[in-house]
């Protein structure tokens, strides 16, 4: 008996654009006797919508045979890919749902500037189509492994993060404290406004509004960017996937920090506790349809002048 086939949706239910995109992804599976699987957290976002929000017979369709309503868990241990309608921010929600399960993940583009979502809405039937038939590549990215200590050592909490995770005070008119380390060794301590442990993936993200460096997707590369530090030494450093960096709250710390993973997730910090990171065992799945380089991905998101290039023919040895 052969399997039914099951492909995850998640949406950005603030935006009328991708719930009608979610209709037009729902009648393609349907179409190809493929089910679709939407996280009931979801569901209950869009049936509290008004009813002016929603598409004419969405709601029907989520409560009809062809789709699944179920927990996040059960959700991604059944399906085989999930499409994302939304942004950037949509998709670290989706990639957080079905992390456990490794399900490859691709991005339908309703958002503004990213570079996590590939596709158009424009070409979402033949893009269902090329899901549907596996025509696709699967590119991995690198995520962090992150641990918040107390100031006696024991693990507090342990998570996990695709762009970056941010330490950084809680009260706008005062600073933190902190000390860096690197594989056990420490190498600077100062105040500042935060820091920033960023992946190659982040480095387009909050890390270069920081002033880090971008870096290419494929480099297996971890970032620390001081945040408005009060020191002669508070340059990025970029470590190896070998490393292990660490930032802690020092002693004298009367305030408190705010280790804010992702933009999503959040953990208070006292005086005394810190914070580990290192590059995660288990990668991140994308699900790519072209071979576009980061190069020209880097020019369309940024808009950036290219004015003058001339290239050049071809190369020979």
């Amino acid at each position: 008996m052969t399997r039914m086939r099951r492909f995850l949706l998640y949406v950005h239910t603030g935006r009328r654009a991708a719930l009608n995109a979610l209709q037009t992804v729902l009648a393609e599976l349907t179409a190809h006797e493929v089910r679709g699987v939407i996280v009931d957290e979801q569901v209950d976002e869009i049936r509290a919508l008004p009813d002016s929000d929603v598409p004419p017979g969405l709601r029907e369709t989520l409560t009809g045979s062809d789709v699944d309503v179920l927990d996040a868990v059960s959700a991604a241990d059944l399906v085989e890919l999930g499409i994302v309608l939304g942004g950037d921010g949509t998709i670290l929600r989706a990639l957080e749902a079905v992390r456990e399960a490794d399900v490859p993940v691709h991005g339908v583009n309703l958002g503004h500037v990213g570079f996590l979502a590939e596709s158009e809405v424009e070409g979402l039937a033949a893009t269902v189509t090329r899901l549907l038939e596996g025509d696709y590549q699967i590119e991995n990215r690198s995520a962090l492994d992150i641990s918040v200590l107390a100031e006696d050592d024991t693990v507090v909490s342990e998570h996990w993060a695709l762009n970056e995770a941010a330490l950084e005070k809680s009260d706008r008119q005062k600073m933190i404290s902190v000390a860096i380390e690197i594989d056990g060794r420490p190498v600077s301590s100062f105040s500042c406004d935060g820091v920033l442990l960023s992946t190659s993936t982040g480095s387009t993200a909050y890390a270069f509004s920081a002033g880090g460096p971008v870096v290419w997707p494929e480099v297996d590369a971890l970032m620390l960017i001081p945040l408005a530090a009060h020191a002669l030494f508070a340059r990025p450093l970029v470590l190896g996937r070998s490393s292990e960096a660490a930032i802690e709250m020092t002693l004298d710390n009367r305030e408190i920090g705010v280790l804010t993973l992702d933009g999503r997730r959040m953990v208070e910090l006292g005086a005394g506790m810190r914070v580990e990171a290192r590059l995660a065992s288990q990668s991140v799945r994308l699900v790519r349809l072209s071979a576009t380089p980061f190069a020209d991905r880097l020019v369309e998101k940024f808009q950036l002048p290219v004015v003058g290039w001339r290239g050049r023919g071809p190369r020979t040895r």
